[in-house]
Formats: C-alpha cells, structure tokens, sequence
C-alpha cells in the first residue's frame, strides 16, 4: 500500500533553519517578506507523524482505548501513536495496534490523512484495520494505563464528538453521521 503524505497549508520553506531540536517538537524559523515589503520572522513547529486505529472485532463492535497519561485527564482514543524514525505509515499503524491492544489485522484500510494544523509540520494517518486477531496481551508505554473499549457504531458516534475523544481530526465525520442519515449508512458500510 502506497500512503502518499498530506500536504501541510503551509509548507516549511527550503531557506527555513532549524533554531531548536526537542524530543517531540523542533522549531524552524525563516525570514519572510510581507505584502507591505517589510520582513519579519515567521515560525513552525515539525514534529512526527502520527497514526490511528479504528480496529473492528468480529462482533462488529469497535475497539476504543480509555486512557490515562501523567498530568492528564483520561481520554477516550483510538489504538495509535507516533510513527518512529525510518518507519513506514502502515508499519507504525501495525505496531501500535498490536502493542495499544494485543490484536493484529488482516486489513488496513486508510480512511483519512490530513496535517490539521497550518502552523505544525505534522501528518496523521487514520485507519480502519478488519480481519483481527487476538496474539497478546497489550504493552502499553509506561506512561499509559490503557483500558480496551468495544462500543457499536452508534456509541462510537456519540463518544467521537465528546470532549474526552482525542481523535479530534475526524470528529467531523462523526458529526455528519449523527445528523446525516446518508453519512451514517457510509459509516456502517465502512465500520462492518
């Protein structure tokens, strides 16, 4: 499977430097003329890629993740996290959801990729993995206490436009499928 990258809104330009190299985030800064001819500094954040995982039981129910992490409040979220350095989009999607739930999936379908933030560098890539089965118990990171969730379509829609849902890029397919009877009969055709 060929993953093509999301194009960010406002791409880090070649003449940009690198002013700070963080664990999660670096800052790159480049000067920038305005539409009046002056020059100031513009800004960006990069950080890596993120993925995210619908997993679908052979029940049809959907497995969600209730989780706590230190200095915050517990969330509810999909099986999912940063794709590692050299790593490819569906291997880190694979990985993560075999360590988030101890599951691995015949199929990934990609349901969504978008960079949702203009001013970060930084793609996420949402599947919908079918076709699971069980080869071990969770090994979440050690700042996560992660409960497994399975909730039905119509729970997962209410609990994706909750605040407590972390998954706030596709939020608004939710949203069109709780009020759109048309959209909700996609998302049963997708999530089955």
């Amino acid at each position: 499977m060929e993953i093509q990258r999301p194009k960010s809104k406002q791409p880090i330009p070649d003449n940009a430097k690198k002013v700070f190299e963080g664990k999660v985030f670096d800052v790159y800064q480049w000067e920038q003329e305005l539409y009046d001819g002056t020059k100031t500094i513009f800004e960006k954040l990069k950080r890596p890629d993120t993925v995210s995982c619908f997993p679908i039981l052979d029940d049809g129910k959907i497995l969600l993740l209730e989780q706590e992490q230190p200095q915050k409040k517990s969330f509810i979220s999909t099986a999912g996290g940063r794709v590692d350095e050299e790593e490819d989009i569906l291997s880190a999607a694979k990985r993560e959801l075999l360590e988030e739930t101890g599951y691995e999936a015949e199929e990934f379908i990609l349901w969504d990729a978008q960079q949702p933030v203009s001013k970060v560098e930084w793609a996420i890539y949402t599947f919908i993995a079918k076709g699971l089965k069980k080869v071990k118990e969770p090994t979440p990171d050690a700042g996560e206490k992660i409960k497994l969730l399975p909730v039905t379509l119509d729970e997962l829609i209410d609990i994706a436009i909750d605040k407590r849902f972390s998954e706030r890029e596709v939020t608004f397919k939710f949203f069109e499928a709780k009020y759109d009877q048309k959209k909700k009969e996609e998302l049963k055709e997708l999530f089955k």
